[in-house]
């Protein structure tokens, strides 16, 4: 179908975890999602949202591992005049998230495309890097094109980077990659741009966890993202 992306790409480039979906209890253990958008600005209340990606993140035994057989991605229609305000499709930026113009006419209508997120989600935690964009732009659409807005609980995997990753030069995902020596296909694609976002929080695990006392659920992660707000701030 088109708009609906394969991901045996990242699957096949990934050797290290081609076997970590198999590992886990799809049935026993916590499953967390990892998610990503793509947008036609960076203004996450006016720009349109273009993609969405995620892929899901298992614990087994305590310890999280990807799940590459559960992932979704997907390309939203934009349309001459979409949400109403007669706008045409954004050329100025497909260089840099690289969904061309026949990909975006071609996309999966807007409230298919959420519906079908909230069905791979379901009532599953989400986890971003920088979230707040990703939080708001899916929220905004699914209010927009399903009448309510997703009611899962998300964390920011940033403010938990500022906490067990000291010394980045910037809080960029490529510094914190480039720190935990990830690498990634391409960048600014959703698809792998949530991969590896969950490639670092399989790498701040360990640190995570020992910050995080006797409970290690998802619970005990908000609040320990909940923490960056004790930071010294800048210049500050």
């Amino acid at each position: 179908m088109s708009g609906w992306l394969p991901w045996r790409r990242w699957r096949e480039s990934r050797p290290e975890v081609r076997g970590a979906d198999e590992a886990a209890s799809a049935d026993a253990d916590p499953r967390w999602v990892v998610v990503d958008v793509e947008a036609s600005g960076l203004d996450p209340v006016d720009d349109r949202l273009l993609a969405i990606a995620g892929i899901a993140v298992r614990f087994r035994q305590g310890e999280p591992r990807l799940s590459i057989a559960d992932s979704f991605e997907v390309i939203l229609r934009q349309e001459q005049g979409a949400d109403g305000d007669g706008t045409t499709i954004d050329k100025s930026n497909i260089l840099l998230h690289g969904i061309g113009l026949g990909a975006q006419r071609g996309g999966v209508p807007a409230e298919a495309a959420l519906a079908a997120f909230r069905d791979w989600v379901a009532d599953s935690p989400i986890v971003g890097y920088h979230a707040a964009f990703d939080q708001t732009l899916i929220q905004r659409y699914a209010i927009s094109h399903l009448g309510r807005r997703p009611d899962n609980d998300w964390v920011d995997l940033e403010h938990v980077v500022q906490l067990v990753v000291p010394g980045l030069p910037d809080r960029s995902l490529d510094a914190v990659m480039a720190r935990l020596g990830i690498t990634c296909l391409r960048r600014h694609q959703a698809a792998a741009d949530s991969l590896a976002t969950a490639e670092v929080l399989l790498k701040v695990w360990p640190l995570a966890r020992a910050q995080m006392g006797r409970r290690t659920d998802f619970r005990a992660f908000r609040r320990l993202a909940a923490r960056h707000n004790w930071l010294p701030r800048e210049g500050g």
